[in-house]
């Protein structure tokens, strides 16, 4: 994209071929002119495959296939484009959907049902799928191992920066590897966002191990994020492993011996996750919001993305205005059991109010200064049980309503 890049921007990592796995983007046109905006994967065969999707009521049609096609558990291609997101498309949609699969199964040689498509971008606005067609055998005639860098490039919107990620993992005694990639600036919400991650490994796992494992990875990782509290339509994450390495052998149950592979996944997400974060729309801060002392896990989640979706402490914290007055607001609206007289409030390490009012002898001088950093933690005790959680958002600047005002200008 052009234009200036966050400035919590993190550089995208050399990303190591996966034996099994080619890539190859395309500038087809759907709707930026200047640069590439389609990729195509392919896989090999017995390539296997798991997905975590957006629950959002209105799913554009690529998450509609997406869905079906996983029941197969298989997969030999991806398409991917940015620009459109082909949602609230009704049976154009769909049609876009049945001849993209058929068109890329017909290229590359295997079913429709083990193509995945994937899109993001405007919506309500008809994908021109003949301008897609006829970019796809240019893509799969470019097809190579080393692409991944130009793939997270191709498939950005608003995004400042291309977002990678990769590790290594021990199964037995070989050595699989990981890599990923993902989108997203915007309508960043839990239960992912308008955000798409692809990954890919070597490792040979079926495909109901596979999902356990991207299952309770995301939980802990993109579903712990929000940049706008806005569910996107389009959120999928996928992860493909092409069996190609040779290592012991995994069972559909997984078990102890994915424990390090499990890891590894859990620190792609994660720093894929936090990308995004970093990269919210007009973002000058990234926030870490903690909760303990809940009544269980899950209301401490509660809590700490009440607190990340406030506008007003989004707000305060990009006017580094140290106003804790806010996050006790927040932690009220969230619903969830809370004590204001046993509630406590911390921000970069400094508990600024305790027992349902300021701490005395409260110096707010070591607050101020910890807010001007590019990195912002709140910490916040309900003083109730032994519940936690940890999430990520960034502050609410006024180049979001910028980008956001303008986007399909």
């Amino acid at each position: 994209m052009t234009g200036p890049v966050s400035p919590l921007a993190l550089p995208l990592p050399g990303m190591p071929a996966i034996a099994g796995a080619e890539c190859a983007s395309i500038a087809a046109g759907i709707r930026y002119k200047t640069r590439e905006d389609m990729t195509v994967f392919r896989f090999a065969p017995g390539t296997t495959v798991a997905g975590v999707f957006t629950m959002n009521k209105c799913p554009g049609a690529p998450v509609d296939w997406c869905r079906a096609a996983l029941k197969g558990g298989k997969a030999r291609a991806l398409v991917v484009n940015a620009g459109n997101s082909n949602v609230f498309t009704g049976k154009a949609g769909r049609e876009t959907c049945v001849r993209t699969a058929a068109e890329t199964a017909a290229l590359i040689g295997c079913k429709p049902r083990e193509v995945f498509i994937a899109s993001t971008g405007v919506i309500g606005e008809r994908l021109p799928t003949d301008v897609l067609l006829a970019a796809l055998p240019g893509a799969v005639g470019k097809l190579n191992a080393d692409s991944w860098q130009n793939a997270a490039r191709a498939i950005m919107t608003t995004d400042t920066f291309p977002k990678g990620a990769t590790r290594t993992a021990k199964i037995g005694d070989a050595t699989v590897t990981i890599c990923g990639i993902a989108k997203g600036s915007g309508m960043i919400a839990p239960d992912m966002a308008t955000m798409l991650s692809f990954l890919a490994t070597d490792a040979k796992i079926p495909a109901e191990a596979l999902q356990k494992l991207l299952s309770r990875g995301s939980a802990k990782s993109f579903n712990c994020v929000t940049v706008d509290s806005d569910t996107s339509t389009s959120d999928t994450v996928l992860l493909f492993a092409t069996g190609q390495a040779k290592h012991p052998r995994v069972t559909a149950e997984g078990g102890a011996i994915l424990k390090d592979f499990a890891r590894a996944l859990d620190e792609v997400l994660h720093e894929l996750a936090l990308m995004v974060a970093r990269d919210g729309e007009g973002a000058q801060k990234l926030i870490t919001i903690d909760v303990t002392g809940a009544v269980s896990a899950k209301s401490a989640h509660r809590i700490a993305m009440a607190i990340a979706n406030s506008p007003l402490v989004k707000t305060a914290i990009a006017g580094e205005d140290a106003n804790w007055g806010r996050i006790v607001m927040a932690v009220g609206k969230a619903g969830e059991p809370a004590d204001r007289d046993k509630l406590s409030i911390a921000v970069g390490g400094t508990w600024m109010a305790r027992e349902g009012g300021v701490i005395p002898g409260y110096d707010e001088a070591p607050v101020v200064a910890h807010m001007k950093s590019r990195e912002v933690e709140i910490t916040v005790d309900i003083g109730l049980g032994r519940g936690k959680a940890r999430v990520w958002t960034c502050d609410l600047t006024h180049g979001y309503i910028d980008i956001n005002g303008s986007y399909r200008s």
